[in-house]
């Protein structure tokens, strides 16, 4: 599906997304919400790349640790995925971030149809080299990923926007700067969990040498694309 423009909600759903890092997502109600019923939750059709991918030797998935929430799954339906690199936090530090952002877009690119904007107004996925939010009795992240804005575009389907905060000081060499992003982004795509193998992208630790994209990282990001989601669907009229 093509993209569509955004608009503005002047109201939330009754179960809204209020948190959304590394560490999982938590859907709680806003008090005194709109009551408007949601989209009922289908399924999308596979975009052509992942429709395509198939893993002759079996090599599995991680899917059992992925978490749905109020709205369902975290599926993209309209393609490109708009993407924006903010600037690098340190001036002297500009062309290192850059590249690390512009190749993991790269690595997921295969996967799901992603294109960089310059506009953060125009993303879908915004990423910011800027630390991550701290929470009272949370410990400090060196990265994080929050889905926490949802609207209604102009076809009147209910759509969703993440925000990705990549510390500027986080630790490691580029290699593991890449590989950061990388594994947020792969929230943002829509795996909102982790995998128990440290051979996967979305492992849930930093490790001495970063993964590559796995097999059972594509695995797994093809069966949430198989699964029902309000997001991308029409909201019911009034009189429904």
């Amino acid at each position: 599906m093509a993209r569509t423009a955004r608009r503005s909600w002047p109201w939330v759903l009754a179960i809204v997304i209020c948190l959304a890092t590394m560490l999982g997502h938590n859907l709680s109600p806003s008090a005194g919400a709109d009551q408007r019923q949601a989209p009922e939750a289908q399924v999308h059709p596979l975009p052509e790349s992942l429709a395509a991918w198939e893993d002759s030797a079996q090599q599995g998935d991680y899917f059992d640790q992925v978490q749905p929430n109020g709205v369902g799954y975290f599926v993209w339906s309209e393609f490109p995925i708009q993407v924006y690199v903010g600037p690098a936090t340190a001036s002297n530090d500009a062309t290192g971030w850059q590249q690390a952002a512009e190749i993991a877009i790269q690595d997921w690119q295969p996967y799901l149809p992603l294109a960089l904007t310059t506009e953060p107004s125009a993303a879908d996925i915004l990423i910011e080299n800027r630390k991550p939010e701290r929470r009272s009795g949370e410990r400090v992240r060196a990265a994080e990923t929050r889905c926490s804005d949802l609207y209604v575009n102009d076809d009147n389907r209910l759509d969703h926007r993440c925000r990705i905060n990549i510390s500027p000081n986080q630790l490691g060499n580029q290699a593991h700067r890449m590989a950061s992003v990388r594994h947020e982004l792969g929230h943002a795509l829509g795996i909102w969990g982790h995998s128990p193998s440290e051979t996967d992208a979305l492992y849930f630790a930093q490790v001495r040498t970063p993964p590559e994209i796995s097999v059972r990282d594509v695995n797994t990001l093809k069966r949430i694309y198989q699964q029902p989601t309000r997001l991308g669907w029409p909201l019911p009229s009034a009189t429904e």
